[in-house]
């Protein structure tokens, strides 16, 4: 197979630490190329999806402009042109002659890398296709020839052995995976194919966000990102400015360390935000990924195969995983959950539980809590953490939840004193936690108590979005000290932080990192 650092124009992408193709899509030519030139802060790799336009034919001209432009400036920027038909996953409704007609324009007008799919391919009569070629090769451009699967997962091997056919210059096998197992095998085969071949292959969807951000270290020619601003062009697509100031793949190699939130859902979850600021801020080489998982097993397994050194375990699994721990601190045994775990090098796993800090350190730093009368709102995982923390702490815990039985039970395990919620207003104090949902964003009770029930000098919700919760609007026109839920938030993840590291947690910069994230969000909820 001929390399890319053969064909003229065209850098072999196996001499560069990683790259980021910016997917480009518009309805219009005129909206493609302003966001192509706003792309150009975020790399220079730019895919355009011609197919998404109504004609895409009509974007040939504006194309030759822009690239013309555009390389003044950044003469290193490379432009792959995409153009695929409908039936094979992409928007384009013209022929196969219409497809190969504008892909061969593309290549004319400057874009270094074309787009086919196999499919495509294997339709076109051999006039056709070696016609396309012949265009290319003038052209100085390079065939990259894809696959898609959009709902499952599919041995590479045997969609390589298609392509080979073909001889193109690079291949890009994008199955969808349903399991963490499935980035796995896709990985370990591109190990495997990529010292003889320019790969590009990943996983599509939530399940695949692995094999997107590591894909370059087990050899890939390069991966893809969506623009900072603009719609993904696949399922589970990044940003590019997350996958270089984030996840930092262009500096991922052999020696860098994986941790990951492992839960269902984790999409949304700032932990890879928050934990990869401090590994950079603290110069640790690692990075930190969401891990969608379905079952135990399927972490367990790829807890074997991958080269995870520590995970945060969200609901369900923080208590499915207990069984499976080598060793876990007494704390954890205590409350029968575990949120954090390290792999020994035994590959064994060893739990923690960090959720107890979150609640446990922003509390020390404004009272002592020997003594403290705390308020617990709640009797499900959040308050379970936060009662026996408190416990432990010598404080004098009050329980009040809205199903007593649970309650009371849960009081009893910990040693704190279940109160019906008729009493709370007869009692002043010195702490109220809220551990239960109210005044989360998209939860229909906005407080967990009426202004008129509670008394206390200190509240603390750990609802951190919004972080301005009903519950700690009304405590500060009271006068009260309140302490936002993303406090808890940042201290459980720097725990995690210095269990993992060994070294203090950069508090400060995962504090500032995520109220950054949130307002963000608050912005565009508004």
């Amino acid at each position: 197979m001929q390399h890319l650092s053969l064909i003229p124009n065209v850098p072999s992408f196996r001499s560069r630490t990683g790259r980021v193709a910016i997917a480009l899509q518009a309805r219009q030519p005129v909206e493609l190329f302003q966001l192509a030139e706003k792309a150009l802060a975020d790399g220079h790799l730019l895919e355009f999806r011609l197919d998404a336009l109504p004609k895409p034919a009509a974007a040939i001209a504006p194309l030759r402009r822009f690239l013309a432009k555009a390389r003044l400036e950044h003469p290193d920027l490379l432009a792959i042109a995409t153009c695929r038909r409908k039936a094979h996953g992409g928007h384009f409704r013209g022929s196969l002659r219409d497809e190969l007609d504008i892909l061969a324009q593309a290549a004319s007008v400057g874009c270094s890398i074309v787009d086919l799919e196999i499919e495509s391919a294997e339709q076109a009569n051999s006039a056709q296709f070696q016609t396309l070629r012949q265009t290319l090769r003038q052209s100085g451009a390079a065939l990259l020839l894809s696959f898609h699967d959009f709902a499952q997962f599919v041995d590479p091997a045997t969609v390589m052995d298609r392509m080979l056919a073909f001889q193109p210059d690079l291949l890009k096998i994008i199955p969808t995976a349903h399991s963490l197992m499935d980035n796995v095998r896709l990985l370990r085969w591109m190990e495997k194919q990529t010292a003889s071949a320019e790969i590009v292959s990943f996983a599509m969807g939530e399940e695949g966000a692995l094999s997107r951000i590591l894909s370059l270290r087990s050899g890939a020619a390069f991966t893809f990102a969506a623009p900072s601003s603009g719609a993904t062009t696949a399922p589970g697509q990044f940003t590019a400015p997350a996958m270089r100031d984030s996840f930092r793949v262009e500096e991922i190699d052999r020696a860098t360390r994986v941790y990951g939130v492992v839960g269902n859902p984790v999409a949304h979850s700032l932990s890879p935000l928050m934990q990869n600021a401090a590994f950079h801020r603290e110069r640790f080489e690692a990075v930190y990924l969401p891990l969608l998982i379905h079952s135990m097993d399927d972490l367990l397994e790829a807890v074997r195969e991958l080269p995870l050194s520590g995970l945060s375990i969200t609901m369900p699994f923080k208590q499915q995983i207990m069984p499976h721990l080598a060793n876990l601190d007494p704390l954890s045994a205590r409350l029968g959950a575990c949120n954090t775990v390290r792999l020994g090098a035994d590959r064994r796993l060893y739990g923690f539980n960090t959720d107890v800090a979150g609640v446990v350190r922003p509390l020390e730093r404004r009272l002592p809590l020997r003594g403290a009368s705390v308020l617990v709102l709640g009797a499900g995982g959040a308050a379970r953490a936060a009662v026996f923390g408190l416990v432990e702490k010598g404080a004098r815990v009050y329980l009040c939840g809205r199903n007593p039985d649970a309650a009371a039970k849960l009081a009893n395990e910990a040693g704190a004193t279940a109160i019906p919620r008729s009493l709370v207003p007869d009692r002043g104090f010195d702490v109220l936690v809220n551990a239960t949902p109210c005044g989360m964003v998209g939860h229909p009770q906005s407080m967990p108590l009426s202004p008129e029930e509670w008394n206390a000098r200190i509240v603390f919700d750990l609802v951190y979005n919004p972080l301005e919760t009903p519950l700690l609007r009304t405590a500060r026109e009271r006068g009260c000290t309140v302490i936002q839920g993303v406090e808890m938030f940042v201290q459980q993840g720097a725990r995690q932080f210095e269990l993992w590291t060994g070294k203090p947690a950069p508090e400060a910069e995962m504090l500032r990192t995520v109220l950054h994230a949130l307002e963000l969000r608050e912005q565009a909820a508004h």
